[in-house]
């Protein structure tokens, strides 16, 4: 079965991995800077010069990439010569307004539209234990779907909806937590030095505690104290962009305190690095 993978950031090239390693794909990767397909490559995949080349007969095209505005100049603007009836399974985190968009464009183009974001980071990605949301009206594309992300997926955390913007606002809502704990944690530890724990201490505390951001302190706690986020798992950019995306649906304070973090980090030069960053 011929697959194309577009976007080889991160996690796309982790997914792809997992696709690759499967044997039942022949495989063709494309990115924006072909350089970032080069494992893909070295393991059997086979790098487009272009997005035509790459979407040309292919069943499955699996979308991994930055945004919504990616996915706009990539899919619903790019003329592609998609194979009939194939399925679109989209990785991309988007709002609930672009996965509507992106199913009803889908729909006029005669293809197969599940928006399928996954939960976790590079390390999940890597064992193959992500959460996978999938979303889509046509069960039979959410069932191919499935079996597809079956490989990077842990199966006790894949949810189903009839409904692509459920799949997307879900994940938003889990990144949600990310954002909203990694602010915590900033602040939770600078109430410490300011009532006089050390950094360490209040890490290590705030680790031990059992409290909902014990979880975060066990995940970034050691960045924190090191001020080292080059160890990308997700990026500040990317966190970033979710944060918006987040913000254009909702009044959320809290957020804008930890988007104030994220930009700042940015200003740093700090977006690629991790969110954790954010830090300061």
């Amino acid at each position: 079965m011929r697959l194309a993978f577009l976007g080889m950031g991160r996690m796309g090239r982790e997914l792809v991995a997992h696709i690759i390693a499967d044997g039942g794909y022949e495989v063709t990767v494309w990115n924006r800077t072909p350089a970032k397909a080069a494992d893909a490559v070295a393991v059997g995949a086979t790098l487009a010069d272009t997005l035509a080349d790459a979407v040309r007969d292919a069943e499955i095209v699996v979308t991994c990439l930055f945004g919504p505005a990616a996915v706009q100049a990539v899919v619903l603007d790019g003329e592609l010569p998609w194979a009939p009836h194939a399925l679109w399974m989209d990785v991309t985190t988007v709002g609930p307004d672009m996965a509507r968009r992106c199913a009803d464009w889908a729909a006029s183009q005669g293809l197969a539209y599940v928006n399928a974001p996954v939960l976790g980071s590079l390390g999940p990605a890597k064992a193959g234990q992500l959460g996978v949301l999938l979303g889509g009206s046509d069960a039979g594309a959410r069932a191919r779907a499935r079996a597809l992300s079956s490989l990077w997926a842990d199966p006790e955390r894949v949810i189903e909806y009839d409904d692509a913007a459920q799949a997307a606002i879900g994940k938003l809502v889990v990144n949600y937590g990310l954002a909203a704990c990694m602010q915590g944690l900033i602040e939770a530890c600078r109430l410490g030095v300011a009532g006089g724990l050390t950094q360490d201490q209040a890490v290590t505390l705030t680790g031990l505690a059992k409290t909902p951001l014990s979880v975060m302190a066990g995940m970034k706690g050691q960045a924190l104290l090191t001020g080292d986020y080059t160890d990308t798992q997700f990026s500040t950019n990317l966190l970033a962009k979710d944060v918006h995306l987040m913000l254009g649906l909702a009044d959320l304070p809290a957020l804008k305190v930890a988007l104030a973090s994220l930009e700042a980090a940015q200003a740093r030069g700090q977006g690629e690095e991790d969110f954790s960053a954010m830090a300061g």
